[in-house]
């Protein structure tokens, strides 16, 4: 009982609470961007992402009750299940926008690329904790390789190149947790420029598009419109912002998907400069509780699973962020917590658990 006690004792509600204010204030977005809105689909979207946030906080307990060690011991069988949910896509998905069979129907839709990640972070890190001394070889890089190239390969030809993406990072980050050598990231880079034509010639013509109106705003107007749409949105919010649900590029519904994508522009015409920076600098926070959750972990194992955590939010804030400023090409990834869509919070949530499952179990710091 006692050990019992100790260890919630050590749970990070800095890190809980962050969550939980970023998941209620994105239910807040999610209503002023789907106010008066006669599609069911959207009608339901509010309900449907806090019938999710509850089930996620169940989640975040129930898995930082479980080891991760112990977890890490079926992961045979969690990368098992993934694959095989993956390989049910194509033939049982449901298909969605532009043609893309990213969902499958069991009652509810789900997403099992969103829960790969989790899956992918374990297993990956297990894999790398045990073979991390032998990084000096290049072969136990292409086995690492191997283990993510499978699922990868999987969410691609969904096609989803924004999550496949998600999946590079989240391995490239685990492997420099683990050691990676410098003449494997130069291998690495030269591989990247080899592959980008055929990259390039494997994706969708929308997905092209998004790259060269990225490259050329100029060479396709209507493609730009909402990115356009989107920094006008930044821009009305000034400093102090319109103030909730008053905003008027996303009210008057010149902004398009911003209960998705385009969140982030919705925030910041409603709550200015200070509102975007505070949702920002809240997220600085999960992300620095879960690298000092790696930190202190007791094991390598702990570690990399929290540096694998900590690098798909980040690159998903970021790739979120940058593209409503026009920094980046729109690829559909969601703003961690915020973005409307039930799997991808409940996915979140269920990392954090993870995290926390590391945390509570962390050596005592001095």
């Amino acid at each position: 009982m006692s050990s019992t006690k100790s260890i919630w004792q050590r749970f990070d509600w800095i890190l809980f609470f962050g969550c939980v204010i970023l998941i209620v204030f994105g239910f807040l977005m999610i209503r002023s961007a789907t106010l008066g809105a006669i599609d069911p689909t959207l009608i339901s979207r509010l309900p449907d992402q806090m019938l999710y946030g509850g089930i996620g906080l169940f989640a975040i307990f129930g898995i930082a009750a479980v080891d991760y060690r112990l977890l890490a011991g079926l992961r045979m069988w969690l990368y098992l299940l993934m694959v095989g949910l993956l390989l049910m896509v194509p033939f049982f998905g449901v298909v969605g926008d532009a043609g893309a069979r990213r969902w499958l129907n069991i009652g509810i839709l789900i997403q099992p690329s969103e829960f790969g990640k989790l899956i992918i972070i374990i297993t990956l890190g297990y894999h790398l904790s045990v073979t991390y001394t032998k990084l000096d070889s290049l072969v136990t890089v292409l086995r690492s390789l191997l283990h993510v190239g499978v699922p990868i390969s999987l969410i691609f030809i969904q096609p989803n190149l924004g999550t496949t993406i998600v999946y590079v990072v989240i391995w490239i980050v685990m492997l420099w947790g683990a050691g990676l050598r410098l003449k494997h990231i130069m291998l690495g880079l030269a591989i990247v420029l080899i592959a980008a034509p055929v990259l390039w010639s494997q994706m969708q013509p929308y997905q092209k598009s998004r790259v060269t109106t990225f490259l050329n705003p100029a060479g396709d107007p209507d493609a730009y419109f909402n990115i356009r749409q989107a920094l006008i949105s930044i821009g009305n919010g000034g400093f102090w912002g319109r103030g909730y649900a008053n905003g008027t590029q996303g009210q008057l519904r010149f902004l398009r998907v911003r209960h998705t994508d385009f969140i982030f522009s919705q925030i910041a015409e409603e709550f200015g400069f200070v509102g975007s920076v505070a949702v920002i600098t809240l997220l600085g926070v999960v992300i620095f509780r879960i690298l000092r959750g790696a930190h202190t972990a007791v094991d390598p194992l702990g570690s990399l699973i929290c540096y694998g955590i900590a690098a798909n939010i980040f690159f998903q804030t970021a790739v979120s962020i940058g593209m409503n400023l026009s920094l980046m090409p729109v690829t559909g990834l969601t703003l961690p917590f915020i973005s409307s869509g039930g799997t991808s919070l409940l996915s979140i949530m269920a990392s954090i658990g993870l995290a926390q499952s590391v945390i509570i179990r962390r050596q005592q710091l001095m």
